[in-house]
């Protein structure tokens, strides 16, 4: 094990998560920054935890259609999560 490893299970894993359009509005903010519980180390576990904040956070596990960048590249809900990643959830957009 390395000391990068050890220090994952001791230091908390800060990510700055943004929000945006509609979701923003529900949510009632634009961004906020996270340490990690342990255990939640891929974007879907980050937003699963975030759904279990209550009203209106639920939200984000209940929306279909929900893309999420990390570090501006569109990932999947599976994508893993380190320190100081920037994570961006967009709701479903239309536009004309």
């Amino acid at each position: 094990m390395t000391v990068s490893n050890v220090l994952c299970f001791f230091l908390p894993m800060n990510v700055k998560i943004l929000f945006f359009a509609g979701l923003r509005e529900a949510l009632g903010t634009a961004s906020e920054s996270l340490a990690l519980p342990a255990g939640v180390v891929t974007v879907g576990a980050l937003r699963d935890q975030l759904a279990a904040r209550g009203e209106p956070w639920v939200a984000l596990a209940n929306m279909k259609n929900l893309r999420v960048a990390v570090n501006q590249q569109m990932v999947g809900l599976d994508a893993p999560l380190k320190a100081g990643d920037e994570v961006a959830f967009f709701p479903p957009v239309t536009g004309g």
